[in-house]
């Protein structure tokens, strides 16, 4: 079975347990943070990993590391590490993310200007975009990026909306080497 499937059924059984308890946005927020531990911290996967130690231990660690976090959140965590899935934690986080986002009608985006951009200029673009796509809002990230000249590119999942000038630049560019042609 593909990790993507592993980690979206694992993601499913938290996601509907924390609409239950009505604690997505919490969940969600928590997750973020184990995300942000394991990504940054690769030595806690490869303790994890590691066949040397013993599941108690591991689960020891995890415990300890997380103790702060909701008992549910801790389980899912313990359950993949029983389960020899740890190196699925950042997928089944992006995976409820996902999840919380549809019961939303949101969705992630990366902005990227020349300038950060002000909460009033963030929330058009959301809102604008946002019905293009068919969601109630997007969940705007901004991304400094000197080389667009001026202008915005937005990235929503796969799909990139560049209306900066470094790529209408390059738009003429290829159009007018495709009429030397």
């Amino acid at each position: 079975m593909s990790k993507e499937i592993v980690a979206n059924r694992y993601a499913l059984a938290l996601f509907q347990l924390a609409k239950e308890q009505n604690t997505i946005e919490k969940t969600e927020s928590e997750l973020l943070v184990v995300k942000e531990v394991f990504s940054s911290n690769k030595e806690l996967l490869n303790v994890l990993n590691h066949p040397k130690f013993s599941k108690e231990a591991k689960k020891s660690i995890v415990t300890e590391a997380f103790q702060s976090l909701s008992q549910h959140v801790v389980n899912t965590l313990l359950i993949l590490v029983d389960r020899h899935r740890t190196n699925l934690v950042t997928e089944v986080v992006d995976a409820f993310v996902q999840s919380a986002n549809e019961a939303r009608g949101t969705e992630d985006a990366i902005v990227y200007s020349v300038r950060p951009l002000t909460d009033v200029e963030l929330s058009s673009i959301s809102s604008s975009f946002a019905k293009k796509i068919g969601k109630v809002s997007l969940r705007l990230q901004n991304i400094v990026d000197k080389n667009l000249i001026g202008g915005v590119k937005l990235r929503i999942g796969n799909r990139i909306y560049d209306g900066s000038i470094s790529g209408k630049l390059e738009r003429i560019e290829r159009q007018i080497v495709a009429n030397r042609l």
